[in-house]
């Protein structure tokens, strides 16, 4: 049977149907958005997931990446306030928002992001001092993060985290920062011992003062006991006992002989002319305790008359 063109037009009809169909279908992956132009004009996003557009009229414009992103700042030289230059580096996180303003508001996207963090982070960084520079990253990256985000807004991008990773002073500065470290250090450590000696030197004070507190305190209850004793024996001495007298010098002797025989440097003892009359008070120290023991035994006797008479049962 021979074929007639309807019976070849048939098929390719079929198969350019076909064609056209698949022309049309379009796959989005998962965390992508493309932008669909029509004659050069942006009309529609696509979203992740099958989509359909009019073929040979609409065509893809854009695909853009809906996820996260990271771009590394290279290393930069930055002079802070103080004169003192740095180099710098960090890196910079990102997230797409909007595909049709991330597609169409700015050329080249990663570019932009990464110009704007390098000159915010010389221009942050540069109205700081060195020192408050190395101690206040913290800070920084809050301040480059807020910048950076609302100036990149427009693109339909959201900024998610500036980090500084590295900040190097030259070597020279380094080993200063060093010897001031080290020269703030012994300060610290002289003033505390300072501080110290200071304290041992007060307790120190504090002790002698109450030390000679207590030797005037014992000295003068010791004056007193000696003026005590003193008006006693004068006490005695009115009432015509002389041998108490003699008892009070005696005593005062025998104290200064011993002082003088317990001298580490005296090896032999002089006695003076005047030591008989330690031989005379000891015999008056003799005399007084005998008529203190003869008092006692006169008056036990008595007590011992003026009691009755004990009767016991077998004498009764």
């Amino acid at each position: 049977m021979p074929f007639t063109g309807l019976d070849i037009i048939i098929p390719v009809l079929v198969i350019l149907v076909l064609l056209v169909l698949f022309t049309g279908i379009k796959t989005v992956g998962q965390g992508y958005n493309y932008t669909v132009e029509r004659f050069g004009r942006y009309t529609k996003t696509l979203t992740p997931g099958l989509n359909l557009i009019i073929p040979f009229i609409d065509r893809i414009g854009a695909k853009m990446n809906m996820m996260e992103q990271v771009l590394d700042v290279p290393t930069q030289e930055v002079i802070t306030r103080d004169n003192a230059i740095v180099a710098v580096d960090g890196v910079a996180f990102f997230q797409v928002l909007n595909a049709p303003q991330a597609a169409y508001q700015i050329t080249n996207l990663q570019n932009a992001i990464l110009n704007l963090t390098m000159t915010n982070i010389r221009s942050v960084m540069g109205s700081m001092d060195l020192d408050e520079l190395l101690s206040n990253r913290d800070t920084i990256n809050d301040r480059l993060l807020r910048i950076v985000d609302e100036a990149a807004s427009p693109w339909g991008i959201k900024m998610t985290r500036v980090e500084i990773k590295d900040i190097n002073p030259p070597a020279n500065l380094v080993d200063s920062m060093a010897r001031q470290m080290m020269a703030e250090r012994t300060k610290r450590a002289q003033i505390l011992e300072a501080e110290g000696l200071k304290q041992a030197q007060v307790l120190e004070a504090e002790g002698r003062k109450e030390a000679a507190f207590r030797d005037a305190e014992a000295r003068e209850r010791a004056a007193e006991a000696e003026a005590r004793a003193t008006q006693v024996v004068s006490e005695a001495i009115a009432k015509g006992d002389v041998q108490a007298l003699n008892y009070f010098v005696a005593l005062k002797y025998t104290e200064a002989m011993a002082k003088i025989g317990s001298a580490n440097n005296s090896k032999v003892v002089l006695l003076p002319i005047e030591a008989a009359s330690l031989i005379g008070s000891l015999g008056g120290i003799g005399a007084i305790a005998q008529e203190v023991f003869r008092n006692e035994g006169t008056a036990g006797a008595q007590r011992q008359a003026a009691r009755p008479p004990v009767v016991r049962p077998d004498q009764g």
